[in-house]
């Protein structure tokens, strides 16, 4: 199965994950030791990223390590921003048109006197 960032960045184990190799290049056994869940369960989220291209195993002697590869989160960035431009043009026409029916209603109002004394 084809597996993309937004699948990746969906579980908040692996966002964990992703923050903490990009710190710094963790061992296997070294992100397995922060969490709570057994060791498959994690070999399965960092199988997740490495398929998404987010992190990179390297072996050195016997231990793997995970490297982060944050480009491809760009793509994310990307469609935050589409969604951020999309969604501000429409908030701003909203805001336009309120403030349009706001006027329209002051003018109808009646003004009330007051009795001065």
């Amino acid at each position: 199965m084809r597996r993309d960032v937004f699948q990746a960045i969906a579980d908040p184990t692996r966002r964990e994950i992703i923050n903490m190799v990009a710190q710094q290049s963790l061992s296997l056994n070294a992100v397995a030791g922060n969490f709570n869940i057994s060791r498959p369960a994690i070999s399965k989220h960092i199988k997740i990223l490495t398929e998404c291209g987010l992190i990179v195993i390297k072996q050195q002697g016997r231990e793997r390590y995970c490297e982060a590869k944050l480009q491809k989160l760009d793509e994310v960035s990307d469609w935050v921003e589409q969604c951020k431009i999309f969604w501000t043009a429409k908030l701003d026409a909203l805001d336009k048109f309120l403030a349009k029916e706001t006027a329209k209603t002051n003018k109808k109002l009646p003004v009330k006197k007051t009795k001065r004394k």
